[in-house]
């Protein structure tokens, strides 16, 4: 089943610290990697797979993300924006903003500095086939932080595996399984109704709450490459 006109949001507004010096003059968003920007590489795997709306959230160096994709035509499919211009919202609160566009069925967000081949098609198809509020996009590899599922592939809890904090849904005593989530997911749009309703905050620990009363399913993609593009490590 092709996801054709199905709606996304590219998560690019943030300053990109952890690329200084590539981010003192240019936004993460247009740093460039294979020789094209972070940016027209997400748009260009998301229009392969049939993502024909989208909308990027821009805060730092905004008008020249906004110049780039004006200047490429908008990649021959439908591209508008989401300016935070006072402040940076953090995840929850910048697709909370973007809410207008995105609130007809559900959507795709992807961050803009993961590079992977997952199969975005075969996650939205995976969200619709099981009916959860979320779906986030999980795979084994090594992280400072990992999500925790029980056997139905639920999110049960959050573990920090360098101070050992963890934040548990429910107490039951489960075998739960640590894996790392990948910056992609699909959300139903019931999930505005539970948004917090202060302007910024983090889609994490906002999700950790509402999986005490929804399920939130972790689609594993485990045999797919997955970088993260905003540490220069990655560049190296």
């Amino acid at each position: 089943m092709q996801t054709q006109g199905n709606k996304a949001m590219i998560l690019a507004a943030g300053l990109g610290t952890r690329l200084r010096p590539l981010t003192d003059h240019k936004p993460k968003a247009l740093v460039e990697w294979e020789g094209k920007p972070l940016l027209e590489h997400v748009i260009l795997k998301l229009k392969s797979q049939g993502f024909t709306q989208i909308i990027i959230n821009v805060h730092h160096h905004a008008e020249m993300i906004m110049e780039y994709v004006r200047s490429r035509k908008h990649f021959g499919i439908h591209i508008t924006f989401s300016h935070e211009k006072e402040e940076l919202l953090d995840t929850g609160g910048g697709i909370a903003r973007a809410s207008w566009f995105l609130k007809e069925g559900p959507f795709l967000v992807y961050n803009v500095d993961v590079n992977s081949d997952l199969d975005v098609d075969a996650l939205y198809r995976a969200h619709l086939s099981h009916g959860a509020i979320a779906t986030l996009a999980v795979k084994e590899r090594v992280t400072s932080r990992s999500l925790l599922m029980n056997q139905e592939g639920l999110l049960k809890g959050w573990r920090d595996n360098r101070s050992g904090e963890t934040i548990l849904v429910d107490p039951a005593r489960e075998d739960l399984i640590p894996i790392a989530f990948s910056a992609v997911q699909v959300l139903d749009p019931e999930v505005f109704s539970h948004f917090p309703t202060q302007k910024k905050f983090p889609l994490m620990p906002f999700y950790l709450e509402l999986a005490r009363t929804h399920p939130i399913f972790l689609y594993r993609h485990d045999r797919d490459g997955w970088t993260d593009m905003g540490k220069l490590e990655s560049f190296a």
